[in-house]
This record gives C-alpha cells, sequence and structure tokens, in this order.
C-alpha cells in the first residue's frame, strides 16, 4: 500500500480529500497529514491519520515530513504574494526526500497573460505546474474549476433578501462542488495510470449569476433578482457598505475573469474520476439554501 500524505490536511479540502480515502477503505496508517497547527489535526489522529508539523515556508521542516512517502497532495496554499516559492519547496523537498508523485490542485483557466484579471492568483499557479513539470517528479494535476461553495461568498448573506449584485454579466462557469474535487482526488491517489497527466475538473454544465438567481427564486418562492452593475459602481456600493478593500479587489477581479468566460468550459475529466455525475447547481443551492424560506 502506498504511503499517502496529503499538505493542508487540516483544511476543507484536505479533510475531505482524507475522509473519501478512509471511506474507501485505504487505511489509516497509509495516511500521513501535514499541518501547521497540531492542536488543529485532532480530528485526523483520533482517526488513527500520522500527523506531520510543517510549514511551506520552513523547507528542511518539509523535507523531514517527507520521508516514506510515496505520494503527496500539494494542496495550493493560500499567501498568494509568497505562493510560487512555497510551493517550490514542497516540490524540491520532495524529491529531496524521495517522493515518487505529487499531484497539485491548480486551477482552471484560459487567459495566462498578465492582462488577466485574475493574474496575481494565476501566476503562481502557472508557475507551480512548470516548477513540477521540470522537477522530473511524476505529476498530476487538477485544473479545479471554481467551486460551487464559493457562490455565497460571491452573492452576499442576504441574497433570499437583496438578491444578486455581482458585476459578472453574463459569464458562464463551470462550477462544481469541494466535495466533489476532493472526492475524484483521492480516488486519483488510490490508483496508477494518472502519471504525468493534466485533469479538466469542471462541471458538465456552465451556469450564470441569472441561473444561479433563477434557480433560487424557484427554490424559495420569492423573486431573487440578478444586477450586474459597472465595477466602479459594485466597488463604491461594497466600499459604502463597509466590505474590506482586499476582498472589493479580489471580488471584482473573479467577477471581471467570469464576465470575460475565464471558467467557461464545455470538456470535463470530473465526472469520468468520480465515476458519477457532479453535484450540479441546483443540488448545491438545495442542500445550501433548501431549509431556508
Amino acid at each position: 500500500m502506498s504511503k499517502i500524505l496529503i499538505t493542508g490536511a487540516s483544511g476543507h479540502f484536505g479533510m475531505s480529500t482524507i475522509n473519501f480515502l478512509i471511506e474507501k477503505e485505504v487505511p489509516a496508517s497509509s495516511i500521513t497529514g501535514l499541518v501547521r497547527d497540531e492542536s488543529k489535526a485532532k480530528d485526523l489522529s483520533d482517526k488513527g491519520i500520522n500527523i506531520k508539523v510543517g510549514d511551506y515556508a520552513d523547507y528542511q521542516s518539509l523535507v523531514t515530513a517527507f520521508q516514506g512517502v510515496d505520494k503527496l497532495l500539494l494542496i495550493s496554499g493560500t499567501d498568494f504574494s509568497n505562493r510560487a516559492s512555497q510551493h517550490r519547496n514542497v516540490i524540491n523537498a520532495a524529491k529531496e526526500a524521495g517522493v515518487k508523485h505529487v499531484s497539485y490542485t491548480s486551477f482552471e483557466r484560459k487567459n495566462e497573460g498578465d492582462d488577466s484579471p485574475i493574474s496575481l492568483i494565476a501566476n503562481s499557479h502557472i508557475e507551480t505546474e512548470l516548477a513540477l513539470k521540470e522537477s522530473g517528479l511524476s505529476y498530476t494535476i487538477f485544473r479545479n474549476n471554481l467551486y460551487l461553495d464559493v457562490i455565497p461568498h460571491f452573492v452576499g448573506q442576504q441574497v433570499l433578501e437583496t438578491g444578486i449584485f455581482f458585476p459578472a454579466g453574463e459569464g458562464r462557469v463551470a462550477f462544481a462542488s469541494r466535495e466533489n474535487f476532493a472526492e475524484a482526488t483521492a480516488n486519483v491517489l488510490m490508483e496508477t495510470g494518472h502519471e504525468n497527466k493534466e485533469y479538466a475538473m469542471n462541471n458538465i454544465e456552465n451556469y450564470t449569476f441569472q441561473t444561479i438567481a433563477d434557480e433560487l427564486s424557484a427554490l424559495t418562492g420569492s423573486k431573487v433578482s440578478y444586477v450586474s452593475p459597472s465595477k466602479e459602481v459594485y466597488s463604491e456600493t461594497l466600499t459604502k457598505a463597509g466590505v474590506h478593500a482586499e476582498y472589493i479587489g479580489m471580488f471584482s477581479s473573479f467577477a471581471e475573469a467570469i464576465n470575460q468566460g475565464e471558467f467557461e468550459r464545455m470538456n470535463s475529466d470530473l465526472e469520468t474520476l468520480l465515476g458519477k455525475k457532479p453535484v450540479s447547481l441546483k443540488e448545491y443551492l438545495t442542500q445550501t439554501y433548501g431549509g431556508i424560506k
């Protein structure tokens, strides 16, 4: 049985991936979770998961943690400014420790230029993919589309009362659920035949924010509107509402990328890797908002 290490193990994606591995009868003793704070890993250690403490910015901690590991899942970090160098630390440490295969949670995109609205986020992913390919290690790259789970962040907590106010125009997104991504990732980690492959991790349908509004209207029985303002009006409105400038900038950038069709996709490997149809927008919204009237 391969020894599998999951980085970011106490985060949503890492924990979900580990839970799916256990559910699919991978022995807990074969799974290691890498965390920065061991106190956040009690649920995992209670399940018999090996816990290693390490930090993407601390190269030696990674080399030590990766000893004896066959397959490593690198879950992308959230420090966007330093992410590329941190990921290179993980890849180089994996190579030094003798890891055989590295899988990486990257992201779906069309525009890889500096004029991409999300270039700050995109560039570190692109650099990581290149570093992985140049490392000589066997790899799998998951080009994950946007999570269905980010929709509540984009539309706001009061969406059922205020409607959707988001400058994404008529842009379409092949949103898929984080749980589906995690399960597909677990399946790949358990199998062979995925060496040096890149997978398009998209839903089998694309959705606009008007579709989201229409689905919420049908679900709740009351009209949920969708307004796509200009970037300037959006920024001004959120600033007046007290939203932090960093979040306004990030939401605006993603909205512009969506409007430009950055996440619209007609091809997907997700259904094949899952072995079933991914969760649909309607199913996700029903799970999330179905009890709210």
